[in-house]
């Protein structure tokens, strides 16, 4: 759906959160960038990916102390707008609070522990999850971005705040093994092969 269609009579921008609700489905798939409207492509693969990490994550908390979230509804304010990360890792109070009383319906980014998109290689968000995220997820304190890309294998690249930037790990690809901390909680280790995001 491109966003001329999606607004209808709105007309063009700049855009508010106001209108990105407005969208049907509350603007799923799309993201608030600058007071643009900004599609977010993602495919079936790409959503396999995402859903299958986001469970390697949960499993790997050994409390109720954290809550990974799928991307897509869930919605992150940053200073350039409304981000909608493929997962977040969130503190169980901050997510009961959306689910229960449904306030804040942005998430503000320094309850973010770990936030991960999964870059769908070719498309216009690409360059977003890449280099705009980079910046503003550092901005917004969240100690760890990752990036995890599919072309024709699997990798990982894990961003880890310092000083105000990021710095990156070397990336780990399908055959290795991507190992992590997860941030927020003492003892939550991850340990996996990227190939294994894409297994069935």
């Amino acid at each position: 759906m491109t966003v001329d269609r999606a607004v209808g009579a709105s007309g063009f921008g700049p855009y508010t959160v106001l209108d990105l609700h407005e969208l049907p489905e509350d603007g799923k798939g799309f993201e608030l960038e600058d007071e643009w409207l900004i599609e977010v492509a993602a495919g079936a693969r790409h959503h396999w990916i995402a859903r299958r990490l986001s469970r390697v994550l949960q499993e790997a908390v050994p409390d109720d102390s954290l809550v990974v979230l799928d991307g897509g509804e869930w919605e992150v304010s940053t200073p350039n707008g409304v981000r909608k990360p493929d997962i977040l890792v969130v503190p169980r109070d901050v997510a009961r609070t959306v689910i229960i009383d449904e306030v804040p319906k942005l998430l503000p980014g320094l309850d973010l522990p770990l936030a991960v998109e999964v870059v769908s290689s070719g498309t216009g968000s690409e360059r977003t999850d890449r280099v705009r995220k980079v910046r503003e997820y550092a901005e917004l304190g969240i100690p760890e971005y990752w990036i995890v890309e599919h072309r024709a294998d699997v990798r990982v690249l894990r961003l880890r705040l310092d000083a105000g930037s990021y710095r990156a790990d070397p990336p780990v690809s399908a055959g290795a093994i991507f190992t992590a901390e997860v941030p927020g909680v003492d003892g939550a280790r991850v340990e996996f092969d990227p190939a294994q995001l894409i297994e069935f």
